[in-house]
């Protein structure tokens, strides 16, 4: 609350009286309270920021191996991620018999985005197999991930990478 302090007397000369000024004085106290509650209140009822998650189907493991769907060749792509940020893919299935064609490709719109886009509208029952090899970075794996929600593939999984995969690379000289 709000004081004035009053001077007693007034002990000057002579014959003028002067109006007398008042000092006053207020008490902060209750506006800091309310500032704090305020404060606490605004403190305890915000939203935080929650982090963006990207949802991931696993299958489920099945008890027999013989029960494994078999993937045909045709509806194979695989995505090769190297080290140095490199992306290379093939169609089909790696086989003893079957060496498919390398391809480069990198991270951009104009990039693996084009080529799988094609690929879809090619053959919508397309699976792709994404096989990181130790040294690429884990910024790829999101890269591709956010790749196959953009490009809204249905069905995809990642495979480690076989010692043919990486032979191919050797070999292709890519």
């Amino acid at each position: 609350m709000a004081e004035i302090q009053q001077n007693s007397g007034g002990g000057g000369k002579g014959g003028k009286k002067r109006a007398k000024k008042m000092s006053t004085r207020i008490d902060m106290t209750p506006m800091v309270d309310l500032a704090f509650l305020l404060l606490t209140f605004f403190i305890l009822t915000a939203s935080f920021n929650k982090p963006n998650v990207m949802q991931l189907t696993l299958p489920v493991k099945e008890k027999n191996p013989d029960e494994q769907t078999v993937l045909k060749a045709s509806d194979a792509f695989t995505i090769i991620m190297g080290e140095n940020d490199k992306l290379y893919y093939y169609e089909g299935l790696l086989d003893n018999d079957v060496k498919p064609e390398l391809k480069t490709s990198n991270y951009s719109a104009d990039g693996i985005r084009k080529v799988l886009l094609t690929r879809q509208r090619q053959n919508p029952k397309t699976v792709i197999l994404i096989k990181p090899d130790e040294k690429s970075k884990y910024k790829n794996m999101v890269d591709i991930l956010d790749e196959m929600n953009i490009t809204d593939q249905k069905k995809y999984a990642l495979v480690p990478a076989s010692k043919a995969d990486k032979d191919l690379i050797e070999k292709s000289g890519l």
